[in-house]
């Protein structure tokens, strides 16, 4: 394949994002043989920011000012940069985000001066349930929806669904069929080649973002319930401060046991974090595709979580993990008590097998060789 240069476009290019991860490890595969530019935001999460330039391995990253945001729609302008830079493939992350426009119109202006060019957006499943959003956000992608979903999404050369649940959705905007195309989320060979390191018995692990839609109370009212002292619970991951201070108020209301942590973002680090609990535990109110799912079923963990739209289309129900009801920590306080028993440990071994088999075509290298066909 001819050398290219492609530009991948995100909200944040840094942190442990699903989004960001998967931009990163996919990048990393595409400058083997190609050019790669990463466009973002200069904002880390909420409110930090980094710097505009970066380099990292072959990976070239230039960050932009935030003109104006609602939630995680941010608009950054990047368009006279884009321009001069000339790519041959753009890969857009996140439908319904403000840059959608600029990438159009990039097409636009360089087939008009003769250049081909690829532009292709990965969805990311942005498709909540009622009620996850303020009534003003659920108003505006109401109305996006309806004025513009079908001509922004048809305008790309190819849509791609990193679920099989959002497929249906996409049709109904009025995504042409053949636009759409199912490449998952992915996680690194690491995850299946490295040793496994000294697992601690009765460890709950939480690994991601801590902010409200991960549903945390729900988790730390579980374990209130646990007459157990063989359990003990850790929390890991980027907070929201005032959230995490709620938190912490309602462990020590409820006598839980409970470690936060701070965020981890080496890879090896984040496997060995992954590889000393005995249960993950994701008690979230929505999930895409959850990469942390992904990543602690191929450390063969007791994997449970809620039962989300991603969560859904990973865990079979007693068969390589568990699910329950999104807030029911009476139910998730019962599946805790069967898998902390150490009379299950017979068929917990058997899930904990399942779990590690049921993820093995998420690996890099085999969803790589969807998208080369993609980029030819």
């Amino acid at each position: 394949m001819k050398r290219k240069k492609i530009l991948e476009i995100c909200n944040f290019s840094s942190g442990i994002s699903g989004v960001w991860t998967r931009v990163l490890e996919e990048s990393k595969i595409f400058s083997k043989k190609n050019e790669v530019w990463i466009f973002s935001s200069n904002l880390k999460n909420e409110k930090e920011k980094v710097k505009d330039y970066e380099k990292i391995e072959k990976i070239k990253i230039r960050r932009f000012p935030v003109r104006f945001r609602a939630g995680y729609a941010l608009f950054f302008d990047f368009y006279k940069e884009a321009l001069i830079l000339k790519p041959d493939i753009i890969i857009a992350h996140g439908f319904r985000k403000p840059y959608l426009n600029q990438v159009i119109r990039l097409k636009k202006k360089l087939e008009k001066k003769g250049k081909k060019i690829k532009i292709f957006l990965v969805t990311h499943a942005p498709f909540l349930e009622k009620g996850l959003r303020n009534k003003l956000i659920e108003f505006i992608v109401k109305c996006y929806d309806f004025f513009y979903a079908k001509k922004i999404l048809n305008s790309f050369d190819k849509v791609i669904a990193i679920t099989k649940w959002e497929i249906p959705i996409l049709l109904k905007l009025g995504c042409e069929k053949e636009k759409i195309v199912y490449i998952p989320n992915t996680i690194p060979e690491n995850f299946f080649k490295e040793k496994k390191g000294r697992e601690i018995k009765g460890r709950i692990l939480f690994f991601g973002r801590i902010n409200r839609i991960k549903n945390l109370e729900t988790l730390i009212l579980a374990c209130s319930k646990l007459k157990h002292s063989r359990y003990s619970l850790n929390i890991t991951g980027p907070a929201d401060e005032k959230y995490l201070e709620e938190l912490k108020s309602l462990t020590e209301k409820s006598k839980v046991k409970v470690k936060f942590s701070k965020p981890l973002y080496a890879l090896k680090e984040k496997i060995k974090k992954i590889d000393s609990c005995e249960i993950f535990a994701l008690p979230s109110k929505r999930e895409g595709l959850p990469l942390s799912i992904i990543e602690a079923m191929a450390r063969s963990k007791v994997v449970i979580s809620s039962n989300t739209q991603g969560a859904k289309e990973l865990i079979e129900d007693g068969k390589n993990g568990f699910l329950f009801k999104i807030g029911d920590y009476n139910e998730l306080s019962e599946i805790l008590k069967f898998c902390l028993n150490e009379k299950n440990s017979k068929q917990l071994k058997k899930i904990k097998e399942n779990a590690r088999k049921s993820v093995k075509n998420f690996k890099l290298s085999n969803i790589m060789k969807k998208y080369n066909q993609l980029l030819r």
